[in-house]
């Protein structure tokens, strides 16, 4: 279990550091003003923060991120493990609540993660150098943000993430569970790697496409308020006057960074995965494909 626990931290690391540009490329266009927009679209977004803030500028809020990787491991997996062994049989109905359950209970973790991440990634936007910072880091900004709105300012986006985590967690594994069933996973195949990686990373896209509409209404609400100006009262009024602004498609801003984002987050953490395990492990002790999931994110 320990093993298995630091393979996800592992794994996770290194989906992190593949995704979180295209992470930063999505809160840009998912928040960003539609009567004045700054890009036109996702490889817009990405030159425009290369050339205006350098490469650096899309990992911009990695900090926070990586530091809730391991806390949220460690509730995903563990609330997700003792449930599926508490509901008994192993299914896909009971894959799907295993997850969710994992996935509402993260939340705790992952909403003031996701707030400090995307408060650092609009920090600055255009600019190669920041003449002003608001926050030195993602700590540094959960620290402000606490002194000046409380407990309730640090799980700004709760009920949204709350809404976005449960069923997507639930398909995630879900989804993950009947690829490796049709696919046949085993330890002893010699493509099993393969395997995992494509099956994780549909489970990745599946995930990111069963709740979209509510992350880019989470963006908004846990970007508004940057600049001193607040635009939303609550979840309804955000959908009412995004809808209202800028019609449907405001639910599919930033998609395609989104998509771009899933499929490779998810191989490179089942490839670092998979790997950690066969090293740290003997062949004869590996006798089921059963690498840690990590959902991307949050990740």
């Amino acid at each position: 279990m320990a093993l298995d626990f630091l393979a996800g931290c592992v794994g996770g690391a290194a989906g992190v550091l593949v995704g979180h540009p295209f992470d930063t490329v999505k809160v840009r266009l998912q928040v960003q003003n539609v009567e004045k927009p700054l890009y036109r679209g996702t490889f817009h977004c990405f030159q425009s923060i290369i050339k205006q803030e350098s490469a650096f500028g899309l990992y911009k809020g990695i900090g926070s991120p990586m530091m809730g990787l391991t806390f949220i491991n460690a509730l995903v997996f563990g609330v997700q493990g003792n449930t599926l062994r508490a509901l008994g049989k192993d299914t896909p109905l009971n894959q799907f609540l295993a997850g969710s359950a994992a996935g509402a209970i993260q939340c705790v973790i992952c909403c003031p993660m996701e707030l400090a991440k995307t408060r650092m990634q609009l920090q600055g936007t255009g600019e190669y150098k920041l003449k002003m910072k608001n926050y030195k880091n993602s700590l540094d900004c959960l620290i402000k943000i606490y002194r000046k709105e409380g407990l309730r300012g640090i799980n700004r986006g709760m009920v949204s993430t709350l809404i976005r985590e449960t069923p997507s967690f639930g398909f995630y594994f879900l989804t993950y569970d009947c690829m490796t069933r049709y696919l046949g996973c085993e330890a002893e195949d010699n493509y099993v790697i393969p395997k995992l990686l494509f099956s994780g990373g549909m489970s990745g896209i599946v995930s990111w496409l069963s709740t979209y509409p509510m992350d880019v209404i989470k963006s908004r609400l846990q970007a508004d308020g940057v600049g001193g100006v607040t635009q939303y009262n609550g979840i309804l009024d955000c959908v009412k006057k995004s809808y209202h602004e800028e019609g449907w498609r405001v639910f599919t801003r930033g998609l395609t960074s989104t998509l771009l984002r899933a499929f490779p987050v998810n191989a490179a953490t089942f490839a670092t995965v998979t790997v950690f395990l066969m090293y740290m492990r003997s062949e004869d002790n590996l006798r089921e494909c059963e690498p840690v999931i990590q959902q991307p994110s949050s990740l």
